[in-house]
């Protein structure tokens, strides 16, 4: 919901850096990689136990997911770069919640699995939507420019963002806050198939 707005802020500097670490010969692949590293060590951390000091690497993670598009649009994009990036972000959304599971299994473990079913859904309807996109030669910008077609929705990167910090901060509330953020997921995902049937459905599959 608010990663149009929140893109309009962080780009600038986003693609200032990005075109620096370019010209040292840092390719975005490599910025994809660190930032998965670094979101399985934030994970490593919740799973032993300590989610405070996570935050450190996760927030770093989610700035590397950021300039791997700037060193790729300050260079070359390619669509095996998309791939990667695609699947990096959804490793590193299943790790967090998976690691609340493993740190506490008896208070957090059905929450966690609810919250990662509707990541599952989530995911299929951004990635479905994408392909038919892809299929028409649809294309937007409102998420910045994307190896993928991004569909809005009510719950987007932004957010998850911040929910994993704030479960982070309130560890003791994961069951709470992972039911509430899952059920708003599956609100995102019914959102995104109604927008696709409005946009699709008339065609022949």
């Amino acid at each position: 919901m608010f990663d149009s707005a929140a893109r309009k802020l962080i780009d600038p500097p986003l693609n200032a850096l990005g075109a620096r670490l370019a010209a040292r010969g840092i390719g975005a692949d490599a910025v994809t990689l660190v930032g998965l590293a670094l979101g399985l060590l934030a994970a490593l951390l919740i799973a032993l136990g300590w989610p405070g000091l996570a935050l450190l690497p996760l927030l770093a993670s989610r700035l590397a997911d950021g300039l791997d598009g700037a060193v790729a649009r300050a260079t070359r994009r390619t669509d095996f770069g998309g791939l990667l990036d695609i699947a990096a972000d959804f490793t590193f959304y299943g790790a967090i919640p998976f690691a609340f599971v493993v740190m506490n299994p008896a208070a957090n473990g059905v929450a966690g699995a609810f919250l990662l079913l509707s990541f599952y859904v989530n995911g299929t309807s951004f990635l479905g939507y994408a392909t038919l996109a892809a299929k028409r030669g649809l294309d937007t910008r409102a998420q910045g420019i994307k190896s993928l077609y991004f569909s809005n929705g009510l719950l987007e990167g932004t957010e998850t963002i911040a929910f994993f910090v704030l479960i982070c901060l309130l560890p003791s509330k994961f069951a709470l806050l992972a039911w509430i953020f899952a059920a708003l997921c599956f609100v995102t995902a019914a959102m995104r198939l109604i927008g696709a049937r409005r946009a699709f459905a008339m065609e022949r599959r």
